[in-house]
């Protein structure tokens, strides 16, 4: 079983929610962005999603997508950010790393030597935003042989039939993108999430993670009443093109706000 798996069967034990922060690998340098991993972590982070940086993010709204733009011009690539998962990997062998992204710089890195490095940094998830699960079966193979969860996006707008395709291709959890559109876009409309999530449990038996629009404690909590997961992404990011000048006090006010989420779910 993944680490991934084995974390959510541990939360599901204990009748808790679990806690996904976002950040992009290499925003506002590869020392900050190692210094937040660990506070993230420590904070209380189950699993912690790590973008990789692209220079055309176009899911992405404008904080995560500006968060890619200073990565890629700072000239980070795949390879630093699996030196930063490795050198996570050497002090915590516990919380989960997923990688977050866009099928080019994965194709470009080549699916086998990408699923061998990424296991060997210590990678548990890989999430494509732009693979649909029709497209993904290459991937999954090199990553299923070294046991790293491959995980989908489901949107309001996926229909029952692609649940039901997607349910036999994904692993690990699902990420459910709770409003249309690009990430960090508009409000909450919890009803329509708690309908979507049981919509989605009568195909998919995996644990579900709801994502876009979780801006602090009050709305995670509200989410974390019937989600497996709180994803929260932009919130975080906002802090670091914020006082990535300042790295002790964005390394403070992220885990300060990692707390208070992960304290509202618990």
């Amino acid at each position: 079983m993944s680490r991934i798996f084995n974390i959510f069967n541990k939360l599901d034990e204990a009748d808790q929610t679990a806690f996904i922060p976002f950040i992009t690998a290499g925003d506002g340098g590869l020392d900050n962005c190692e210094a937040l991993v660990f506070t993230l972590a420590e904070s209380g982070a189950d699993i912690i999603e790590l973008g990789m940086p692209f220079s055309d993010p176009m899911a992405d709204g404008p904080v995560i997508a500006k968060s890619h733009e200073r990565a890629v011009a700072d000239g980070i690539d795949l390879n630093d950010v699996f030196g930063i998962v490795e050198r996570f990997r050497e002090h915590n062998q516990t919380t989960g790393i997923v990688l977050m992204g866009y099928t080019n710089p994965i194709e470009v890195y080549g699916y086998k030597d990408f699923a061998i490095r990424a296991d060997e940094a210590g990678v548990d998830g890989i999430l494509v935003v732009d693979m649909p699960p029709e497209e993904a079966s290459e991937l999954k193979k090199e990553l299923d042989k070294l046991n790293i969860d491959l995980i989908f996006l489901v949107a309001p707008t996926t229909t029952d039939e692609r649940l039901e395709h997607i349910s036999k291709i994904a692993s690990g959890y699902i990420y459910y993108v709770s409003l249309k559109g690009v990430t960090g876009a508009g409000n909450l409309d919890i009803d329509s999430v708690n309908y979507h999530l049981e919509r989605m449990r009568n195909y998919i038996q995996l644990p579900v993670g709801v994502g876009f629009g979780i801006k602090d404690a009050q709305t995670a909590k509200q989410v974390g009443e019937n989600a497996d997961a709180v994803i929260v992404g932009s919130a975080l990011v906002s802090i670091v093109e914020e006082l990535s000048s300042d790295r002790d006090k964005m390394v403070t006010k992220v885990g300060n706000m990692a707390k208070e989420i992960s304290s509202a779910i618990t």
